[in-house]
């Protein structure tokens, strides 16, 4: 197809031209009447199946995702099992949840059809409600297992928890009779992915035994966001002493690692670097010594799981927010971490890799109003993730059109260009989204509210 003609049928297909346009400038090209219909018919037919015009339809095949590949609705190739892995319950509940629905969301826009195989979804829950919900190794584990083994799976959207990717990447990769394409909309801990002095030994190769690349994700990794703080919080804020405190986890640590070495060499101050015990029935001796040090601002690396709502609770018993700023990561922005501070969450600041619900503009709008109608509350915000995670593997499956695991993973993986909720992007060759938007949070009358973008800063 001639590249004119291809750019023609890319505008048909975001709304940039309507119909008559269309046809207009494709004969003033030469290009023959047939190959004007197919056009047509493959751009119309996808918007169509959605009940939505192939002109400014802002959620459908036509307009989300890699421009040009045809969406395929029929399904008498039979069927493939998508598969997604998070924690359901506890603390976790509105996070899981509302990613379950928004997977279900895209799945209903392309008609639980791609490629010609009808699409199958089941969530999974790799989180032990007995412990607020938060992720199991073993449950992990058991998780990926049982994906891998299931010859009708071909793509695994997970994990939330980065430390649970650790467990599933590698069962993931020395899948028989090969790797098998997994996709997180959360995991951030660069070692995943990257190579990069604040690893440890091993990472990310160790994650990968055949060698051959099997993870992508769609959200900026922490070298991003902990840099991003740092910078933020020492020359904007204009805090110089920082005390730093993680999880242990490897989420939660690495983040904390990339925000102290960044804070360290724009020139600030640690005054320490701790590691909190998440089971501690009280913090107020750790807080109080961390008070006596005099820090401008109290960093923490966690998930809201692991107790850090106490931990802020007893932090502002001796270090009120006037005086004291506190800044943790998105493994904290969860109307659970707030709700379970209460009063001493007013004014923490909470980074996310992307934007909330609410600043999203065209697509990404039209996805939160009919989120709120499904979920009943504004969504989650890596939701938002979720349903690209979703998108991306349709696509994959459609260019492959064939039940086989290492083609839809080389068509997710090659994804350049996709026309998503927040924006344009691409992955890198390490899988990673070129995408470098982080937002600045700050909690107000209970509420995140978003102030402003410092992503790309450093």
């Amino acid at each position: 197809m001639d590249s004119r003609f291809e750019s023609l049928v890319k505008q048909l297909q975001d709304g940039s031209i309507d119909r008559r346009t269309f046809l207009v400038r494709a004969v003033a090209l030469g290009v023959s009447v047939s190959a004007i219909g197919g056009a047509l018919m493959r751009v119309e037919g996808a918007a169509a199946q959605e009940g939505t015009p192939a002109a400014g339809g802002e959620l459908s095949p036509a307009t989300l995702g890699m421009p040009g590949i045809e969406h395929i609705t029929t399904t008498d190739k039979g069927t493939i099992n998508i598969y997604s892995s998070w924690p359901l319950t506890g603390a976790s509940e509105q996070i899981g949840g509302d990613s379950v629905a928004s997977v279900e969301l895209a799945l209903e826009i392309y008609g639980n059809a791609a490629g010609g195989y009808a699409i199958n979804y089941q969530a999974l829950d790799d989180g032990i409600a007995a412990n607020q919900g938060s992720w199991d190794a073993a449950k992990e584990a058991e998780n990926a297992t049982m994906v891998v083994n299931d010859p009708d799976a071909m793509v695994y959207i997970a994990t939330y928890n980065s430390g649970a990717a650790a467990v599933s990447i590698p069962i993931m990769n020395q899948a028989d009779p090969g790797p098998m394409a997994m996709i997180s909309p959360a995991n951030t801990a660069v070692g995943l992915t990257k190579e990069y002095e604040f690893n440890e030994p091993g990472q990310p190769e160790e994650f990968y035994p055949t060698g051959i690349r099997n993870y992508m994700r769609v959200v900026p990794a922490d070298d991003i966001q902990g840099s991003a703080s740092a910078n933020w919080a020492l020359n904007t804020l204009g805090a110089q002493r920082a005390y730093v405190l993680h999880d242990n986890q490897l989420y939660g640590k690495g983040v904390a690692e990339v925000f102290r070495r960044t804070f360290e060499e724009l020139g600030g101050e640690i005054l320490g670097f701790d590691a909190f015990d998440p089971e501690a029935p009280s913090y107020e001796a750790v807080m109080t010594g961390i008070a006596a040090m005099d820090p401008d601002i109290v960093y923490l690396g966690a998930i809201v799981n692991l107790n850090a709502s106490k931990l802020l609770v007893d932090m502002r018993s001796v270090m009120p927010a006037d005086q004291v700023a506190f800044m943790g990561p998105d493994g904290l922005i969860n109307q659970a971490f707030v709700d379970g501070a209460g009063d001493a969450a007013e004014g923490a600041y909470i980074t996310f890799a992307g934007l909330p619900p609410g600043e999203l503009t065209g697509p990404g709008a039209t996805w939160r109003e009919t989120m709120v109608e499904r979920v009943g509350h504004e969504p989650d915000a890596y939701a938002i993730y979720a349903f690209e995670c979703a998108v991306v593997a349709l696509q994959g499956i459609d260019q492959a059109q064939d039940k086989d695991r290492k083609a839809i993973l080389d068509a997710m993986f090659a994804t350049e260009g996709f026309n998503g909720l927040l924006g344009t992007w691409s992955f890198t060759e390490t899988g990673d989204t070129d995408s470098q938007t982080i937002s600045l949070n700050v909690v107000q009358d209970g509420q995140f509210t978003w102030q402003e973008n410092i992503g790309a800063s450093v």
